[in-house]
């Protein structure tokens, strides 16, 4: 399933040589969102693998990007517990412009928006309820 965001460049990491055959770079994309007149961010942590480490050289920190990526996950055992890891898998990063802020997500029609995995971080007011614009009109308890 491929997925694409557009946000705010945050942080660009340095590579990581993680074994001798592979590598990964991680960067942070700061994604607002407006619900209802109240703008939420959020702070999506992404890689890039292998070849594609490189391709967030030519993006600045503070620049608007578009990123095409891929949701992946694993699952692993250890001392009889699973454990679950998931990462979103970066392939393609553009120049988005004067883009606004604002949260654009477009993907697989059943999959979930990130929207709806919103953290609850109000920016510039209160620390509100952030409800999911599906059950915007929800009480908070």
């Amino acid at each position: 399933m491929s997925l694409e965001i557009t946000g705010k460049l945050l942080v660009k990491y340095a590579t990581q040589q993680v074994s001798d055959k592979f590598r990964k770079r991680e960067f942070v994309l700061e994604i607002a969102e407006e619900i209802n007149g109240n703008i939420y961010t959020n702070f999506a942590k992404m890689q890039l693998v292998q070849a594609k480490c490189d391709i967030i050289d030519r993006y600045n920190e503070g620049d608007m990007v578009k990123v095409s990526f891929n949701i992946k996950g694993n699952k692993w055992e250890r001392d009889g517990k699973v454990n679950y890891i998931t990462n979103l898998d970066a392939w393609r990063i553009e120049s988005a412009g004067n883009a606004s802020p604002a949260n654009t997500m477009s993907g697989n029609q059943g999959a979930q928006s990130y929207a709806n995995m919103n953290t609850g971080g109000n920016v510039g007011g209160a620390n509100f309820y952030n409800p999911s614009p599906e059950n915007a009109d929800d009480l908070p308890f």
